[in-house]
């Protein structure tokens, strides 16, 4: 289980659900209800991940972009595909 994917996210905090709204320059673009405070939006990013790729939380690290809209994540485990069919996926079972 070598596989890695790393995924470039814009994140929109604070707002009414948790959903993956589509794509911002090359990024997925999700909103989350959590705020941008004291981590919790970045916490709340790294479990809706988990909950929509179906994977351990463990599995998901935040590489860069801890206090910008604009984050790299890894995610282990899962090919690039693999990641971007399950997000696309659970974005039209919505």
């Amino acid at each position: 289980m070598g596989r890695m994917a790393i995924l470039r996210v814009h994140v929109i905090a604070n707002t009414m659900s948790d959903r993956v709204v589509g794509e911002h320059g090359g990024a997925v673009k999700i909103k989350l209800r959590a705020p941008a405070v004291e981590g919790k939006a970045n916490a709340a990013l790294i479990s809706f991940l988990a909950e929509q790729l179906n994977i351990s939380r463990r599995a998901i690290a935040l590489e860069r972009g801890h206090k910008s809209r604009d984050k790299l994540i890894r995610v282990n485990g899962l090919s690039q595909e693999d990641v971007r069919n399950r997000l696309r996926e659970r974005d039209r079972v919505s």
